[in-house]
């Protein structure tokens, strides 16, 4: 007990930084690509990697919000990013945006699995039925990352996955991960619903991150989960205002700094050697929940991720 609480602190209030963006190497002829880049941390890192001269993609579902962000962005580097349609809570979108990515790029040398939603109602799911917080935080990913490995593995990539200290607060789900899908024992879970689901669906970026590594290290992929630290983003408008003003709002950083970590991760030339680790704010490895180095946990939740991909692989083909 006095472990997490020693974490939760120390992660939500940590020491100042000690690397910053100006320390990012030159990214010429290097291809990045962000998912949910046009908002929040995303749109930082996307605005730091064009500053140093990257090929960046914003894969992303509103091309609105894309456009308006990329034109923006160009006014304050100078550089352009690019758009690639992209809904992480439909397998087809995912699938059709994969394709298109591949039929432009043969390496890909950083992805950034950045995207997310948070606190969604239950009711709730992804095009495909499952829990919109882990369908599209962990699955839409999963699914994403399988795809893009020809190119990810041309080009050595880095693949960071942003997770989040919830990790540290919520149980692990069950081996049959049924509360994931529509049904009975999702239903029931009761008050706290939607924060639960989201803390898993945050384990459950880390445990993928931790599995790529296992599997792509030998491959030369460097796989990375990340805690970009508490950030004040667009992802808490589904907080109650009264609870925010108490509790979120004195803990929370801005967007530019919660870059840092997944920059870091990204680009540092140290961190091409910390594959399979936990980084925590601000740029700096550090301990995950126990749960995150349960090394069967990640594996049998690979592969639900994989049996979900192949029934859907399965249906597409019919």
């Amino acid at each position: 007990m006095f472990w997490r609480f020693y974490h939760l602190f120390n992660q939500s209030f940590p020491p100042a930084p000690t690397w910053s963006v100006d320390e990012i190497p030159d990214q010429t002829g290097r291809v990045h690509l962000v998912t949910g880049g046009y908002a929040g941390i995303g749109r930082e890192t996307v605005k730091a990697l064009l500053n140093k001269n990257a090929t960046v993609y914003i894969a992303a579902r509103s091309r609105t919000k894309a456009e308006a962000a990329i034109a923006a962005l160009k006014q304050e580097t100078g550089r352009e990013a690019l758009f690639l349609e992209l809904d992480l809570a439909s397998l087809s979108s995912v699938h059709h945006a994969a394709t298109k990515f591949l039929a432009k790029e043969k390496e890909l040398h950083v992805l950034y699995n950045n995207a997310g939603v948070m606190f969604t109602d239950m009711k709730l799911l992804t095009a495909d039925g499952y829990d919109l917080q882990f369908g599209t935080n962990v699955l839409g990913h999963y699914y994403f990352t399988e795809l893009l490995l020809p190119a990810l593995k041309a080009g050595r990539a880095r693949i960071i996955n942003v997770s989040s200290i919830a990790t540290l607060l919520i149980p692990a789900p069950t081996s049959t991960f049924d509360i994931l899908r529509d049904g009975a024992q999702r239903q029931n879970l009761g008050l706290g619903a939607t924060y639960r689901m989201y803390g898993l669906s945050k384990l459950g970026n880390a445990l993928h991150a931790k599995e790529l590594d296992r599997r792509y290290a030998s491959a030369g992929i460097v796989s990375i989960a990340v805690n970009p630290g508490n950030i004040s983003t667009d992802l808490y408008q589904n907080v109650q205002s009264l609870i925010r003003r108490l509790f979120f709002d004195m803990i929370l950083y801005p967007p530019p700094i919660g870059a840092i970590t997944q920059l870091y991760a990204g680009t540092a030339p140290e961190a091409a050697s910390m594959g399979g680790q936990f980084l925590v704010p601000w740029a700096r490895p550090g301990p995950a929940s126990p749960k995150v180095s349960d090394v069967g946990l990640a594996r049998r939740m690979w592969e639900w991720l994989e049996e979900q991909v192949s029934h859907y692989e399965e249906k597409r083909k019919d």
